[in-house]
């Protein structure tokens, strides 16, 4: 037998090195998901739109919503800008509300991340639970906008959302988007529902929407007929445009702050409201060059005798606080409690303020 020369097994032996390597390179890498992270390689996101796009990053709890079961507050979690995760910090609970909380919160937190929004279905069984969950997860939506000052149309929008206010049929709550200094967009998030209720509302809300985008503050006509929902419309729009920053335009201002001097530093203010034996009372002042240039109560005690304690002691309050231009004013006679109130919620007012 011949012996195999050296050179020639040298050959064969690079040859059949190669031809391994052509056929490990022509495979096809595995399709599986974990083993493209495990190589350091991105997994799609599993919902469409939460790919980070520039936005806002981190944690936002929203406003706790009261329902007729409980508390209900929702907490997201965003990066770019989107909803990563949402979770309810707070829901209903004990006895029945158990079972219903445990079987509904995940499925709305599920539709939140996959919608992106607070345009979310109730989930059957738990109307109460999943109204006021879509009604806190808007506010933290509304909340992560302005926290990343979310531009919207032109210049740089913000939405604001304004302080519930309770009617003799309801609670009226409004939002409202403002550029430039002005109201762009306003809506009702809540408002009085339910027989008679349902046919007002329908027919004021929007023509409330439309006076408050072409007014550009809260000093807007009530709706024949809706008296108790055009109050509080108008109390939670002031309440949404006193949230906007100093110095953010007229949007936030009453008409005719503008003039004179130091008009353009002017801003509206509206104190924590103050309980008395008679009812609420609250101030709402305007500021200018540290000074107060206006002052009313958006609240005070009504019906009986009070309304005419009411028209007789509030000018003179309003009067005496713009004199004074702070809350150690006097306390009118026969008006003891109109008068405590008054001064509690205009010195919360001249705190907020920062005078």
């Amino acid at each position: 037998m011949r012996k195999s020369h050296p050179v020639r097994r040298a050959v064969l032996a690079g040859a059949a090195t190669v031809s391994g390597i052509v056929l490990l390179l022509s495979m096809k890498p595995a399709s599986d998901p974990g083993g493209a992270q495990a190589a350091g390689g991105q997994v799609p996101p599993a919902a469409a739109g939460q790919a980070p796009q520039g936005g806002v990053n981190g944690a936002v709890t929203g406003d706790a919503q009261q329902t007729q079961y409980g508390p209900v507050q929702v907490r997201l979690t965003m990066s770019g800008g989107k909803i990563t995760q949402a979770e309810a910090v707070q829901a209903p609970k004990g006895g029945r509300s158990d079972q219903i909380t445990a079987s509904s919160v995940p499925r709305l937190n599920q539709a939140a991340v996959a919608a992106g929004n607070a345009q979310i279905d109730a989930v059957s069984g738990a109307t109460y639970t999943s109204a006021g969950y879509k009604k806190s997860l808007q506010s933290a939506l509304d909340k992560a906008k302005a926290a990343g000052g979310a531009a919207q149309g032109s210049g740089n929008a913000q939405t604001l959302t304004g302080d519930v206010a309770q009617t003799q049929y309801g609670p009226v709550q409004v939002r409202v988007t403002v550029a430039g200094g002005k109201i762009t967009k306003a809506e009702a998030v809540q408002a009085p529902k339910g027989g008679r209720s349902d046919q007002i509302t329908s027919s004021s809300v929007p023509r409330l929407n439309q006076a408050a985008v072409a007014a550009g503050n809260a000093q807007i006509d009530a709706v024949s007929g809706a008296t108790y929902t055009s109050a509080g419309y108008k109390k939670s729009l002031q309440s949404a445009l006193d949230k906007a920053p100093a110095g953010g335009g007229g949007a936030a201002q009453d008409s005719g702050q503008g003039s004179g001097a130091g008009g353009a530093q002017a801003k509206t203010v509206t104190g924590t409201a103050a309980q008395t034996q008679y009812g609420p009372v609250q101030v709402r002042i305007t500021v200018a060059g540290g000074k107060i240039t206006k002052a009313e109560a958006v609240q005070a005690p009504k019906g009986g005798r009070s309304d005419q304690i009411t028209s007789s002691s509030v000018p003179r309050l309003n009067q005496a606080a713009v004199a004074a231009g702070n809350a150690q004013i006097d306390a009118v006679s026969g008006a003891t409690y109109t008068s405590a109130g008054y001064k509690q919620s205009l010195q919360s007012a001249l705190d907020q303020a920062g005078g």
